[in-house]
């Protein structure tokens, strides 16, 4: 217990004594034919570090990230009739961002919270898994698409707060993977994971995504010094560039900050 209590104090120490090195402003990622923008953002249920609720500031920040394909956790209501809280007609209007739908309540947009958008392409395939645990987790697996015989796989989801479901949960996606046909995937969301290393629920996506792409603070949205959000891919060169989107609206619409990478399509193959 020492030893763990340890390493989150120094993981907690150098992000406070780097926090003069954060952007003022984000600083979006370059562009080309060959490659596209993913992002994962846990909206809190469009709740601020000001304690507001306002869906126009999250939208605000999606529009700032530009993404092309972006997975949402928390953005339904959790009970109820677990009513979705943002404006998706304004999203496809405004932004471009359709959303991939699922199967679930009449008034959600996804699937335990978990939201999946895009910009082009066509979904071919799109199912939700429900993840063990005692809190209502879940994942969303869309096949996307893309143009010129280029294809993939997104995986959106949101781990639990217990480290038991977590392992229980990573194990459950990992098997998604080894039972389906191998395509280039992305997988993405909020895992509630900080800690890296045997015993970390993390490791168990090794098996199948490789080694993991280094840990980007993205908890608490005003001083971040937890990586609890990630993006990862089953395909070497598929993902590059994982970054927090910091900027000073970010760091208000929610108490998470989104994180974003870069995607080469030409990775992309399908079959």
């Amino acid at each position: 217990m020492r030893r763990k209590t340890g390493n989150i104090a120094r993981t907690m120490i150098t992000s406070i004594r780097n926090r003069h090195d954060r952007p003022a402003a984000h600083t979006p990622h370059h562009r080309s034919e060959e490659s596209m923008v993913v992002a994962s953002y846990n909206v809190h249920k469009c709740v601020g570090t000001d304690g507001r609720f306002d869906p126009e500031r999250v939208m605000e920040v999606i529009r700032e990230m530009d993404p092309d394909v972006i997975a949402l956790q928390e953005a339904d209501e959790r009970f109820g009739e677990r009513s979705g809280l943002l404006d998706l007609p304004r999203l496809r209007l405004e932004l471009g961002l359709t959303h991939i739908p699922v199967l679930h309540k009449p008034k959600s947009h996804g699937w335990r919270g978990n939201v999946l958008l895009f910009k082009e392409g066509a979904v071919k395939d799109v199912h939700q898994v429900a993840l063990p645990g005692l809190e209502p987790r879940g994942a969303v697996v869309a096949e996307i698409d893309l143009h010129r015989g280029l294809g993939l796989r997104v995986i959106a989801a949101h781990l639990g707060l217990l480290r038991w479901a977590r392992r229980q949960q990573a194990d459950v996606i990992v098997d998604i993977m080894t039972e389906r046909e191998e395509k280039p995937t992305v997988l993405m969301g909020d895992f509630n994971e900080w800690r890296l290393g045997e015993g970390s629920s993390l490791m168990r996506f090794e098996k199948v995504f490789g080694p993991l792409p280094p840990p980007v603070p993205s908890y608490p949205a005003r001083l971040p010094v937890l990586a609890l959000d990630r993006i990862m891919a089953n395909r070497s060169g598929l993902v590059a560039n994982v970054v927090v989107h910091d900027s000073p609206l970010a760091r208000e619409a929610s108490d998470h900050l989104p994180i974003t990478a870069r995607i080469d399509i030409s990775k992309a193959v399908l079959g």
